[in-house]
């Protein structure tokens, strides 16, 4: 069966959690997923604008389309930049998979507070919220909020602590914004903890994987 949605993913974490937006977003839509771990690690190194990584990227992103996905969608957010610009030739379309929470973020106020567990996130991020920004026509304020300590316990497979670890930053630091963007996937369930800040916790991946569900039926109707 060929693909009809394909996602490019820098963790293998992140598998189970997107398979389970598509099951409930769009119940039976195809999808393949692609790790590559190695993508983020050298882009740590390297930084974004290198231009052995940018090919790397873009030969996942296409590789990532090879089994027919109409629509191909990043997960990271320190390349998202990166693959959303991959020259595909018109056979699938690239996105980012932060890109709808971002487009809905700078409508939530002028001061957004974007945090990240990895300083090479932060970047990429702010380039995103200002362009998102630029788009709708509005201004913002973006500050941004690392939590470096956070990401080690992610790494060792802690999740509990990783996400209790940012939910307390980010208790303390947003109190002077209007909307916090949770810069990197993997902190999705900070949302339901900060429950009760009263400003909105935006994620990336129930409207990213929505927006691209949406794109895949237009370009793919049948």
């Amino acid at each position: 069966m060929r693909e009809a949605l394909a996602f490019l993913h820098t963790a293998q974490v992140h598998v189970p959690t997107f398979e389970r937006l598509v099951g409930a977003i769009a119940p039976g839509l195809p999808v393949r997923h692609v790790v590559r771990e190695d993508l983020l690690a050298d882009a740590r190194i390297a930084g974004v604008d290198d231009a052995g990584l940018v090919a790397r990227v873009h030969e996942a992103m296409r590789e990532a389309a090879s089994g027919g996905a109409s629509v191909v969608v990043c997960t990271c957010s320190t390349i998202g930049a990166i693959a959303e610009r991959t020259p595909t030739g018109d056979a699938f379309r690239a996105l980012r998979i932060d890109r709808a929470m971002a487009d809905r973020a700078v409508r939530a106020g002028p001061r957004v507070l974007i945090v990240a567990a990895l300083e090479s996130t932060l970047a990429p991020t702010r380039a995103l919220i200002l362009s998102a920004a630029r788009e709708a026509g509005v201004d913002v304020q973006p500050a941004m909020l690392l939590v470096e300590e956070a990401w080690r316990h992610f790494e060792a497979g802690n999740n509990a602590l990783y996400i209790e670890t940012l939910a307390f930053s980010i208790r303390a630091a947003a109190k002077a914004a209007d909307v916090v963007v949770l810069a990197q996937a993997s902190m999705a369930p900070v949302a339901d903890r900060l429950a009760d800040l009263g400003i909105d916790v935006l994620s990336s991946p129930a409207p990213g994987t929505a927006h691209a569900a949406s794109l895949v039926r237009v370009l793919s109707p049948t």
